[in-house]
């Protein structure tokens, strides 16, 4: 038996139709670049978090980068996060000039703790990202009681968590601002690279639709008049053809970026928008089998707050063997992934930031440990079945 650690071919042939549909619909009205696919998506993916404004962008990476922007933060400027993610985190800080400063993990959630932060401010913080990885939120009261306390931003890197919950809330609705990845890979994921911003502040989201399309057109004279203190009327945008040809975006207000969603990408994403609760439902009853199933073995599941819904973008274990396990498994046909071997702050690009080994033992000790194993909505029983008995296998 070969069981992939995602099976995306699996969840296209049960949406094949509408998908080809959407995207055939696309491709005949020739509008590929803001249309309506881009507008209505947009609406309907804040209607789910349950903010007032998404604005949709190239990728995740884009969406950190913006919205760091957008909060104002550059040269100079230290920004909080976690050293166990990925690298995009931390380098969209130091993209828009800042210093990433790494802050240790709690070794049962992997999220940034909280505990650690305090004591790592200083006068040249100004922002706390908190990552929700793999799919569980981090402890977001406690988070936000801090940055309240030293007039701190919060950015929500939600993107491996779209649909996880904090105390009955959405990712995303849990910060001053926040950023998606729809990557295909993500339980969200389109056909390619795609990215979402939300939030509730009106002068944010402004910023941040100037920044996606070169600080031009109508949204960049509102951010630069907002930037500036100019208070004027703003002619509406009313343009329809975004493809061909908007005269607006000749006038430029603002140096920004070219990160936009493409029609094609929020057809798909408008398709597996309705369905998402109910494959997030799925990872989590396949992770109550793989719980319920190893729990008496010597490796180390995942843990799961109480006051959280873990929607389980991967389902990770621990294992002190974790290199001849994961060998063992791929010989049986199962695909594992190690997330991440390298923590941010020993990475040689952040060489230069002094970290050392032993700097954030957390981080350090799951880098060494932790490995993902297949976590999909579309597992079958007997694939599961198969995965559990070769983990006790290898356990005896």
């Amino acid at each position: 038996m070969q069981i992939p650690l995602i099976n995306l071919k699996k969840q296209y042939e049960t949406i094949r139709e509408d998908v080809d549909k959407n995207v055939l619909r696309v491709f005949s009205s020739a509008q590929y670049i803001m249309g309506e696919n881009v507008k209505q998506f947009e609406k309907e993916f804040g209607e789910y978090i349950g903010v007032k404004h998404s604005i949709s962008v190239g990728n995740g990476t884009d969406a950190l980068v913006i919205a760091l922007k957008a909060l104002g933060i550059g040269e100079g400027d230290e920004v909080i996060t976690t050293p166990f993610t990925f690298f995009s985190t931390a380098e969209s800080i130091s993209t828009v000039g800042a210093v990433p400063v790494f802050v240790d993990v709690r070794r049962d959630t992997f999220n940034i703790d909280p505990a650690e932060i305090e004591e790592k401010i200083t006068s040249k913080t100004k922002a706390i990202i908190p990552v929700h990885i793999f799919g569980q939120p981090a402890d977001m009261d406690e988070i936000n009681e801090i940055a309240q306390r030293y007039n701190l931003k919060v950015l929500e890197d939600a993107c491996q968590a779209v649909g996880a919950e904090y105390k009955h809330k959405k990712t995303g609705a849990l910060g001053d601002i926040a950023c998606f990845s729809f990557f295909p890979t993500k339980n969200l994921g389109c056909a390619g690279d795609g990215g979402m911003i939300v939030t509730d502040d009106d002068n944010l989201a402004v910023v941040c639709r100037a920044l996606r399309t070169h600080g031009s057109g109508e949204n960049g004279q509102k951010a630069y008049n907002f930037l500036n203190g100019i208070n004027e009327e703003v002619e509406e945008d009313k343009s329809e053809d975004n493809t061909v040809y908007n005269p607006l975006k000749y006038y430029n207000y603002l140096i920004g970026y070219n990160s936009r969603l493409d029609e094609i990408q929020a057809a798909v994403l408008r398709v597996k928008l309705p369905l998402l609760d109910g494959w997030n439902d799925k990872r989590r009853k396949n992770a109550e089998f793989y719980n319920r199933n190893l729990s008496g073995t010597k490796l180390t599941i995942p843990h799961e707050d109480d006051y959280v819904k873990h929607v389980y973008h991967m389902y990770m274990l621990q294992s002190e063997r974790r290199e001849e396990l994961v060998e063992f498994l791929k010989e049986n046909g199962i695909a594992t992934g190690i997330y991440y071997p390298v923590p941010l702050h020993l990475q040689k690009a952040y060489i230069n930031l002094g970290y050392k080994e032993g700097s954030l033992p957390n981080a350090e000790y799951l880098s060494k440990r932790t490995f993902a194993i297949p976590m999909f909505a579309e597992l079958t029983d007997e694939e599961k079945k198969y995965i559990v008995e070769k983990l006790k296998e290898f356990d005896e």
